[in-house]
């Protein structure tokens, strides 16, 4: 399923190099996934292979999002695929979670056509410790909606998986960082 999203990807966003990662984590391997997600070859890539994993996934969510930025552009591509898809009866709508409650207006914590009684599936563009997905997760839940499970573009490798699935929570990823290494020698 993700040849294709390995070869975007690992063209695109992965570097090699010392950085530290958003999670504090200092690794050698750097994918910026939003260099992919946010590209015309990435968005028409990932929408659909992102919303045919969800559909085989049984989990038959009615949303999908999760914790700006990252997991924004993936969001806006499945809800596109799933409008696009003949077979789909009911598009998945997508919304994002703020880092922090707004500070004005309504003081929200999640944007968009987001609906409490919602089954939702968690997006999330690279999982390291898996700390922005449950932080998207408690925020969902705080707010009534039920998570179904989380979907990620890549998986590091680096424990964050298990850790979402350790809370309870299945997760799906498109590709992971070995796939992309390997892509890279290529």
């Amino acid at each position: 399923m993700g040849r294709c999203l390995r070869e975007v990807n690992g063209a695109l966003s992965a570097r090699r190099g010392q950085f530290t990662l958003a999670s504090g984590v200092r690794s050698t391997l750097y994918i910026d996934a939003r260099i992919t997600t946010m590209s015309p070859e990435g968005l028409s890539t990932i929408g659909p292979l992102a919303f045919q994993a969800l559909q085989e996934s049984g989990w038959h969510p009615d949303s999908v999002g999760g914790l700006t930025l990252g997991a924004d552009p993936v969001s806006y591509a499945i809800a596109y695929a799933s409008a696009l898809a003949t077979f789909s009866s009911s598009p998945l709508r997508a919304f994002t979670v703020r880092k922090e409650p707004k500070g004005h207006g309504t003081g929200k914590m999640i944007e968009g056509p987001f609906d409490s009684r919602d089954r939702v599936a968690v997006v999330e563009d690279v999982i390291t410790t898996g700390g922005s997905a449950l932080k998207a997760i408690d925020a969902i839940r705080a707010a009534g909606a039920t998570v179904v499970g989380v979907i990620a573009l890549v998986d590091r490798e680096e424990g964050g998986r298990e850790r979402i699935e350790h809370a309870g929570y299945p997760v799906i990823t498109l590709t992971t960082a070995t796939e992309i290494v390997a892509q890279m020698r290529s």
